[in-house]
């Protein structure tokens, strides 16, 4: 699809580009040939695939959501900058 001057002048408004009339000229060659490539995607027959069709793996790979033990405070608060006993100490924010 070949874009007129005039339509990328429009996109770059709404875009709030200032195009120099170089850049204009390379816009309107790259935003027509994307414009191409999605028009050569519309031909393509996809009769007969589902609409959710996922390409690659059936199933996520995720690891197995298992409880595990409760973690101790020493171990919680190992890398706090501050403590407080058994406790993150935070600065006060209310004055």
């Amino acid at each position: 699809m070949k874009l007129t001057e005039q339509q990328v002048r429009h996109v770059a408004r709404l875009a709030r580009l200032a195009l120099s009339p170089e850049e204009l000229v390379t816009y309107r060659e790259q935003l027509s040939a994307v414009l191409d490539a999605v028009d050569a995607l519309a031909q393509v027959d996809t009769t007969g695939v589902v609409p959710t069709s996922v390409v690659g793996a059936s199933t996520p790979h995720l690891r197995a959501d298992v409880p595990h033990g409760e973690v101790g405070v020493k171990v919680a608060l190992a890398n706090a900058p501050q403590v407080d006993g058994t406790s993150f100490a935070i600065p006060r924010v209310i004055e």
